[in-house]
């Protein structure tokens, strides 16, 4: 852990975050001309935070709840699943996605347990959004602003949504907000986990804490300390590498796919819709 005069963690004030970005979602929602919402549930914390301001958005009769089990999936992970579908007042559809991922698995190379992971994910997205087509809701997302600058998600998985609510919130704000919210005790004091195998747990496979990372993403990132300057004052310089090396190496993560641009005026550069510019 960080020593106490490692500086301040990110605060943002729940109670104000909460209407601004429940109102935010529901414009944002109807303005391309849908009316729903959907929702990936893990039973963890995000998801179920992305549920509620859902429900409060738009209300819980236009949000779409879906859980998506695999083979390995911790049994507890549907019971919180069922436990944040109550709390937003909001139907749980399941759908099992075991048999679609023993499917990729057998046609590709001998895939290890990331690889399966990361397949697990995309699975999970392309249901969603055969879901939103189906049902005319939008895919809203559950990546924090943690995981997306640590690239700690599934590129076209996890982090593929139409709208990211949280993807401006660290994990710590994130949890303020879920007790804000409500959410249930289970999820708030479970280990984060993507559940992508038995066992994994979210800061097992970072290597360090959230409460660290957050810590050391803000100083750095959002208030503008110099590395060195951050060691001096308590990270341990082991930390702040471990940190530096999975934000450096994700950017790629954070764009759109490069265009090679050749002609004068290009989609998404010179020639934008007012929508593009968000107008």
């Amino acid at each position: 852990m960080l020593s106490a005069n490692a500086g301040d963690a990110p605060r943002t004030d729940p109670s104000a975050a909460a209407p601004v970005i429940a109102r935010a979602l529901g414009d944002e929602v109807r303005r391309t001309g849908f009316a729903r919402g959907v929702v990936g549930l893990s039973g963890g914390i995000d998801s179920a935070v992305s549920l509620l301001l859902g429900a409060k958005a738009l209300g819980p009769s236009n949000m779409l709840a879906v859980a998506l089990p695999v083979a390995g999936s911790s049994p507890g992970s549907m019971g919180h699943a069922r436990l944040a579908a109550a709390a937003a007042g909001v139907e749980l559809r399941v759908v099992d996605l075991s048999g679609v991922l023993s499917a990729l698995e057998s046609a590709l190379p001998s895939p290890d347990r990331v690889r399966r992971g990361n397949l697990a994910a995309r699975a999970r997205m392309a249901a969603l959004y055969d879901l939103s087509a189906a049902e005319k809701a939008l895919v809203v997302g559950t990546s924090n602003k943690t995981e997306i600058l640590l690239g700690y998600t599934t590129l076209w998985g996890d982090m593929a949504a139409a709208i990211q609510p949280l993807g401006d919130l660290y994990k710590c704000e994130v949890r303020a907000l879920a007790r804000h919210l409500g959410v249930p005790a289970p999820i708030l004091e479970k280990a984060p986990s993507a559940d992508l195998w038995e066992g994994q747990t979210d800061e097992g496979e970072l290597g360090f804490t959230y409460d660290d990372a957050d810590r050391v993403l803000y100083q750095w990132l959002d208030c503008g300390r110099l590395p060195a300057d951050l060691v001096r004052s308590g990270v341990p310089e082991p930390l702040f590498r471990a940190v530096e090396r999975r934000v450096m190496g994700s950017a790629y993560k954070r764009r759109l796919p490069l265009v090679l641009k050749i002609s004068s005026r290009t989609a998404g550069m010179e020639y934008r819709l007012p929508r593009d510019a968000g107008t």
